[in-house]
């Protein structure tokens, strides 16, 4: 019988994982396609709140946003390979995540567009665009990959 490729979650990996989200500036974002029904990913711009849950700025325009207005449900890939090796050697996590679009007469939208700023200075073109809205992605479940042989399943508990 194959031996179970998932280690146990141990400080290292959740401490990893954390890093791997809060160090993100961007990542591909999974969706449904509203008219498909199909999954559809995009490359977007990341960042998160002050307890580090995933955040995106995304403009009303764009099909993703439609895809979550209609179906929020969705996955958040992060990490990218280094400079040598083998790409899939390096660390990544991929997130299940609910999409919540926030309110921007919010104390909590205010908060967040500032921490954004901070780490997305050239949002500040468009940040404030009728269109642009910030869209927190709770995380439900996440997988890691920390690298050849290092497969962890994290929780939300694990991350925020």
């Amino acid at each position: 019988m194959p031996q179970d490729p998932i280690r146990p979650t141990d400080a290292e990996a959740i401490t990893l994982a954390k890093s791997l989200i809060r160090n993100a500036n961007f990542g591909a974002l999974a969706v449904i396609d509203p008219k498909s029904r199909t999954p559809s990913v995009t490359r977007v711009a990341v960042g998160t709140t002050k307890d580090g849950v995933p955040v995106s700025l995304i403009s009303d325009l764009s099909a993703h946003t439609k895809a979550l207005r209609n179906d929020p449900n969705c996955g958040l890939l992060l990490g990218e390979p280094g400079s040598k090796g083998d790409p899939l050697t390096h660390p990544r996590i991929s997130i299940q995540a609910q999409a919540t679009f926030l309110d921007k007469s919010t104390a909590q939208y205010a908060a967040i567009r500032s921490l954004y700023l901070q780490s997305h200075p050239k949002s500040k073109l468009y940040i404030d665009f009728a269109d642009f809205n910030f869209v927190t992605l709770e995380i439900t479940s996440a997988a890691l990959n920390g690298g050849f042989g290092k497969a962890y399943e994290l929780s939300p508990d694990d991350l925020i």
